[in-house]
């Protein structure tokens, strides 16, 4: 049995103590820095198990690699374990707590149905053991694991998720990127009204409680006998500046023949023809219009207006069934299997050229593919795109840490282009409000490069939509 020594050194109670789970730090390495001022405590097992899955080149790896080197940086020669390290050697200030670990053999006898030698098992042992030397101390297990939660529970122990790399509690509260105008905004916000034209576009600059709230790049609509679309040029304390949008409805205006269905994709033609807008965020259900959007504006301002150079396409590579093994070929014939979206797109867009005949489609078609180029997400680190249209297809299955490696890519006159549904995230230990595309929504909004837009109707067909609403 262990000693008292085991946790003597533990005697704030007023503070919480947390023991984490493997999965919490191979998930984030920081999170021994995000408990504030409330101490940690890791079993032995935790750090066998980060020893376990030290190797290889997954993100996971990293992970349990990083977590090792804050734990050798915090624990130095000559520090009491006993007594706990501090969590601020390292210079994060917000963690005034301590890092406790295991120093004693814990021999807690655990219910007879619950297997010894398990990891998982010997883990709760550790929490029941604390549990019982801390009686007045508030001992929590916190793991990404849902069943380790359930068996921590069922023995009567605390038990939470890790929470702190959620941007978001409930993804209802994302920034949608457009805005409805109440029926009076006019009376009340237009009593020192400027407006003027510039541009082909008429300005509108405005006073009022509303305009407080207002970020710069979103859309704002009335729909009325005559519905108005505008988005907020600037933004400043209670004053505003709405400018009128190009009508991207109308067939005067078709990008690269394709005309917008709704105002939700008039206000995204808006954004990818602006050349002002070096970042776009696209989310939407399947069907809402997405890729096809996204790749009918890159034609038009890489082979029309010669804006961009090509346009590069990747994507995640995470399977929905079971992954079908090593393909062959090059980079690009490796990753054709995963570009279905943009074969079937360009098969659209194709479409619209019907003066050319068979031949002129086939000359079309290949002059598209050649300006459109395959990269896999593996080989993006230390790359710098120039004066490209970068399209990054299926991104709710990007961390926002892989989120930020491709986003800073981007050299001068690069446009990037980041869209996805996050009710379909197949990567594990991602949730809806972890995802690193809700990441950089959320922290874009209100730059004036940027723009965001949530896609609400399916354009597919009725069936898809039909589907998307029972399913």
């Amino acid at each position: 049995m262990a000693t008292r020594k085991a946790a003597t050194g533990i005697k704030n109670n007023d503070t919480k103590l947390f023991v984490l789970d493997t999965n919490v730090l191979m998930h984030d390495p920081t999170s021994l820095f995000r408990f504030e001022e409330h101490d940690i405590f890791l079993p032995m097992f935790v750090l066998e198990e980060l020893d376990n899955n030290k190797k290889g080149m997954t993100e996971v790896a990293r992970n349990a690699r990083q977590a090792s080197r804050y734990m050798d940086g915090l624990i130095t020669e000559g520090v009491n374990i006993d007594d706990g390290v501090s969590l601020q050697a390292l210079g994060n200030k917000n963690a005034t707590g301590r890092l406790f670990l295991q120093t004693q053999f814990i021999d807690h006898q655990l219910p007879e149905n619950l297997a010894n030698g398990k990891a998982d098992n010997a883990i709760l042992g550790v929490v029941m053991f604390l549990h019982k030397q801390h009686p007045k101390r508030e001992v929590t297990l916190v793991s990404k694991d849902i069943n380790m939660r359930i068996k921590a529970r069922a023995l009567g122990l605390n038990a939470q998720d890790y929470f702190n790399d959620k941007v978001l509690e409930d993804t209802d509260l994302l920034y949608t990127g457009m805005k409805l105008l109440p029926a009076d905004f006019w009376e009340k916000h237009g009593k020192d009204m400027q407006s003027g034209l510039q541009g082909g576009h008429t300005f509108y600059h405005l006073t009022g409680p509303l305009c407080r709230d207002m970020l710069v790049n979103e859309f704002v609509y009335q729909e009325s006998d005559t519905p108005f679309y505008a988005v907020v040029a600037a933004q400043e304390s209670n004053a505003a500046t709405l400018r009128t949008l190009t009508d991207y409805t109308h067939s005067k205006n078709a990008i690269w023949g394709i005309t917008a269905r709704n105002r939700e994709q008039n206000f995204v033609l808006n954004l990818l023809m602006n050349p002002e807008i070096d970042f776009v965020t696209l989310l939407g259900q399947a069907g809402t219009g997405k890729t096809l959007l996204t790749l009918a504006a890159g034609l038009m301002q890489t082979l029309e207006s010669k804006l961009y150079s090509e346009i590069i396409m990747t994507r995640v590579t995470v399977p929905v069934g079971e992954d079908i093994g090593f393909l062959p070929g090059t980079e690009e014939e490796k990753m054709s299997p995963w570009m279905g979206a943009l074969d079937d797109n360009l098969d659209v867009l194709n479409k619209a050229d019907e003066e050319g005949g068979d031949w002129g489609r086939a000359a079309t078609r290949d002059l598209i593919r050649s300006r459109i180029k395959i990269k896999s997400l593996n080989f993006m680190r230390g790359r710098t795109f120039l004066n490209k249209y970068l399209i990054i297809d299926e991104a709710q299955n990007l961390t926002p840490k892989q989120m930020k490696t491709l986003i800073t890519r981007a050299g001068p006159g690069t446009k990037v282009v980041c869209m996805g549904n996050i009710a379909q995230i197949d990567t594990p230990y991602l949730t809806e409000g972890s995802s690193g595309l809700t990441y950089v929504v959320d922290r874009f909004k209100g730059w004036a490069h940027s723009g965001h837009v949530t896609l609400q109707r399916g354009e597919r067909s009725r069936l898809a939509d039909h589907a998307a609403e029972v399913l």
